[in-house]
């Protein structure tokens, strides 16, 4: 049997439709992260396509990999909600966090511009000196810090890996150790000056016990709930 080559129109419709998916993911994915969608809410196709006023088969596709990633759960009827990670699962992420993490900084010392990471600096120091920072500010300057890193690994794999592993981190509710926003910020600092004088070993090592500090943290607060 020969199979016919299909038509340069039919090409164009997959390729748009998985661009349509790929938008659908990502403001999902982004509603997620910034709370506008709650955990536990029920996630309604035909509402989150009108929501994002497309059809409903791209916004099908998108929670189809909010599921395989585990960001959203399917209960008894096929019901998605969006779901909390355990306490288990972070402090497991947490740890292959600490891994990747580690690696990325020691590929990344020497590469990163001096002036990137002054800049990084500042936003932090501007960050401690606002009083009532917002949780979505805290996150962007926390990202930007662990992302840049990440990018100038020179690995995508590994840049990859370990924002897929931030966003799952943050997907649990890190309001229970508000403690940890000055602390985590200095520590942030420190590796920042590290990175600036070159020193790879004292860099990895901040990275390491600033993962490790979010760990005792999260346990420490759960021994007194």
């Amino acid at each position: 049997m020969v199979t016919k080559p299909r038509s340069v129109s039919t090409i164009g419709d997959d390729d748009r439709e998985k661009s349509l998916g790929q938008t659908a993911y990502d403001s999902i994915l982004d509603r997620l992260i910034r709370r506008e969608i709650p955990i536990g809410s029920v996630l309604q196709e035909r509402r989150i396509a009108e929501m994002l006023a497309m059809s409903r088969t791209p916004v099908r596709d998108a929670l189809n990999r909010l599921e395989s990633e585990g960001f959203v759960t399917r209960l008894v009827g096929g019901i998605l909600v969006v779901r909390e990670f355990s306490t288990r699962e972070l402090i497991e992420t947490l740890h292959v966090r600490q891994i990747l993490e580690m690696e990325s900084v020691r590929l990344s010392t020497g590469r990163i511009p001096a002036s990137t990471l002054d800049e990084i600096e500042g936003e932090i120091h501007e960050l401690l000196a606002t009083p009532g920072a917002d949780a979505e500010r805290d996150w962007a300057v926390d990202s930007r810090l662990h992302g840049t890193i990440a990018e100038y690994s020179g690995s995508a794999v590994l840049a990859k890996l370990i924002n897929d592993l931030r966003l799952k981190t943050h997907m649990f509710n890190m309001n229970r150790v508000p403690e940890r926003f000055e602390i985590g910020h200095r520590e942030h600092c420190a590796i920042i000056e590290a990175l600036r004088r070159g020193d790879a070993a004292t860099a990895s090592e901040g990275i390491r016990l600033h993962i490790e500090n979010v760990k005792i943290g999260i346990l420490e607060k759960l021994r007194l709930i």
